[in-house]
């Protein structure tokens, strides 16, 4: 006689909390991502208000900088924006290369990335913090650092491939916002992403010219901790 083997709740929740864990994770990277553009924030603020106004991570800006700096505009400088615009192409082809094309998942290679990125951003700010009055030379070559670790950090995120959050630009971010608003005739989608995008890195600016008052590492050091926390709970999660 056939027996009904007895329902097992065991195996049930070995299965489901898997495919909870899968569902959860885009939110997951997501919020990541955001942490993440909050700490770019602070990073520029560092970059244009203490390092000769350079932006380090925001190449839109720097570009636009050095265009005007070329032309003379105002004494506005041009090696500054010009290392940080080589390294950071060279630090988003260093980060290219280490991810070798994988793209949607969380790896070992980005969390690697972003652990460099916060590393070195650390050692930056805490060199700063303990060079009193550092010479031109040595603010050009923290310059070109942010620059390198911010094109690691961009690739990551690109190739983590969260839509609407690059964690270094929010101009695409602002005209996703407003091509799918309800005012232009879309549904809206997206918009607290995109939101919460343009407030963090607006509220990372703020944070770091506020820590400007404290010293000029200090706004580093901060960016740091938020990198490497990010790096921590995305590979813990990832393993799991």
């Amino acid at each position: 006689m056939f027996h009904q083997q007895p329902y097992d709740e065991t195996v049930t929740e070995t299965i489901s909390v898997p495919r909870r864990r899968v569902r959860d994770l885009p939110r997951l990277h997501l919020q990541l991502m955001l942490a993440l553009t909050f700490s770019t924030g602070i990073i520029d603020a560092v970059g244009y208000l203490g390092l000769d106004r350079v932006f380090t991570a925001n190449m839109t800006g720097n570009v636009v900088i050095l265009g005007m700096g070329l032309a003379g505009a105002d004494d506005l400088p041009v090696l500054g924006p010009v290392l940080a615009l080589v390294a950071f192409m060279a630090g988003a082809v260093a980060g290219g290369r280490a991810l070798r094309g994988r793209t949607g998942e969380w790896t070992r290679a980005t969390t690697w990335l972003l652990a460099a990125v916060g590393a070195v951003v650390l050692a930056l700010g805490l060199g700063l913090m303990v060079w009193h009055d550092p010479p031109e030379p040595a603010l050009l070559s923290v310059t070109t650092l942010l620059g390198a670790v911010m094109g690691l950090q961009a690739a990551a995120a690109r190739a983590l491939g969260v839509k609407d959050v690059t964690t270094v630009v929010v101009t695409s971010t602002i005209t996703g916002l407003s091509m799918d608003s309800r005012l232009a005739g879309g549904r809206g989608d997206l918009w607290g992403r995109r939101v919460l995008a343009v407030v963090l890195i607006l509220a990372g600016a703020g944070v770091g010219a506020v820590l400007l008052n404290v010293h000029l590492g200090a706004g580093l050091v901060a960016a740091a901790a938020v990198c490497l926390v990010c790096a921590g709970i995305g590979h813990r999660h990832a393993r799991a």
